[in-house]
């Protein structure tokens, strides 16, 4: 368990996914929100890793939940972010960034590249994307639906490379 601000992030459990479908159900009203059932089979799948965002100031309220795959052989792998979702009212505290830097631990642990899809007109997103090495990789049109909107394909490389790139 981290600390950071008024927040505490441990592993995401079974008791936590009907307020992670609660939350999914607000947050993506307009996108074909995961149900409870999505939660539970996400979870259950030994190649996931899913963490929960608590508000250490709130009785440890679920303020957030965000969840990577760790996909290929060993030596090979990459991961691919799922979500990050952060309740509305826990907006503004960093808890994105938070939950970000342990999917990214994640990946970094096994030198693997990352890749992500994003609303092309979230530019909250894209910006805390763009912040730790994440780049356009190509667009999904009406990748989201009902709504038809658009997706970035976004891409990070292994850390290492990522090092190299900016030395």
């Amino acid at each position: 368990m981290t600390d950071q601000a008024g927040f505490v992030v441990d592993d995401l459990a079974l008791a936590d996914l009907p307020r992670c479908a609660e939350l999914e159900a607000h947050l993506f009203a307009g996108e074909s929100p995961w149900p409870l059932e999505g939660f539970v089979s996400e979870l259950a799948a030994p190649h996931n890793r899913y963490f929960a965002l608590r508000d250490s100031s709130g009785g440890g309220e679920l303020a957030g939940y965000a969840g990577i795959s760790l996909l290929g052989p060993p030596g090979e792998h990459e991961c691919e972010i799922h979500t990050i979702a952060v309740a509305p009212e826990h907006r503004g505290r960093g808890g994105g960034r938070i939950l970000l830097d342990r999917l990214l631990e994640v990946a970094d642990a096994q030198a693997a590249p990352v890749f992500l899809e994003v609303r092309t007109d979230n530019t909250v997103a894209l910006t805390l994307y763009g912040s730790v090495g994440f780049t356009v990789a190509g667009v999904r049109r009406n990748y989201y639906q009902p709504s038809g909107a658009d997706a970035y394909v976004m891409a990070r490389p292994p850390s290492d490379k990522l090092k190299e790139r900016d030395a």
